[in-house]
């Protein structure tokens, strides 16, 4: 069963994707929308904290918050895989594999997995029935059988992975850069060739240390955005050289 304050905050995104609440205005205050939902305020702060989260609210002007934008944020505080982060958040999404096969580990992938030979999988995410992400994964040999397993379609591997076996993935190590769309890139993402792609490279381990995954995840410029929130206690972004 949804919460109330998701659908709260699904109908508050749906009137700033649409321009009812457009860029750079305020949204109403806590106890307007409260009495507008017939919602209790702690509910709909709830329901703002989301919105605050996918970057699309930002910080308080007295009472109220300003509208951001209207691009979708994916914020790193957890570590949740495409689909989940699109299913809380109220999108349609799907996908697809495209290919998958066995092959021997290559150099920087037998160094990350720990492993001789591996499973490679590609797949086209789509969002909103858009191509929006191509994911290149390299699964280790040891969870290789669990994937295979997989039906093409599923909409997420990692609760899958959950689900059949328990696997648990604990910690992730993200690389973020901007990459060209090649020509497979631009076919599969509907972009043309030479477009920018934002590229997600991340290593995924179990709460053990033991590797499970390598992927090259290109999405769709324009598609998402990540977000990361820092303070002077906690700053989790660092810069370090491309390659």
């Amino acid at each position: 069963m949804v919460a109330r304050y998701e659908h709260i905050a699904a109908e508050l995104r749906d009137d700033i994707m649409n321009g009812t609440h457009p860029v750079g205005t305020l949204l109403p205050s806590e106890s307007e929308l409260a009495a507008h939902y017939r919602a209790a305020r702690g509910t709909v702060r709830q329901a703002i904290a989301v919105l605050v989260a996918e970057g699309l609210v930002g910080s308080r002007q007295g009472a109220r918050r300003i509208v951001l934008g209207t691009t979708r944020s994916q914020s790193f505080a957890e570590l949740h895989s495409f689909a989940q982060w699109a299913r809380a958040n109220g999108y349609r999404f799907g996908g697809q594999v495209i290919s998958q096969r066995g092959r021997a580990a290559r150099g920087v992938e037998s160094a990350r997995l720990s492993c001789a030979t591996v499973l490679e999988v590609m797949r086209v995410r789509t969002l909103e029935g858009e191509p929006v992400l191509l994911e290149r994964t390299v699964y280790a040999d040891w969870i290789a059988p669990a994937v295979e397993a997989l039906p093409g379609d599923c909409e997420s591997v990692t609760q899958a992975l959950f689900d059949s076996v328990g696997l648990i993935f604990a910690y992730g190590e993200h690389l973020i850069d901007a990459v060209a769309a090649g020509a497979q890139d631009s076919r599969l993402l509907a972009v043309r060739r030479g477009s920018p792609l934002l590229r997600q490279r991340r290593i995924t381990t179990t709460h053990e240390g033991r590797p499970v995954e390598w992927s090259d995840d290109r999405y769709r410029a324009g598609s998402v955005a990540f977000s990361i929130r820092n303070s002077i206690g906690a700053n989790p972004l660092v810069r370090q050289l491309a390659f």
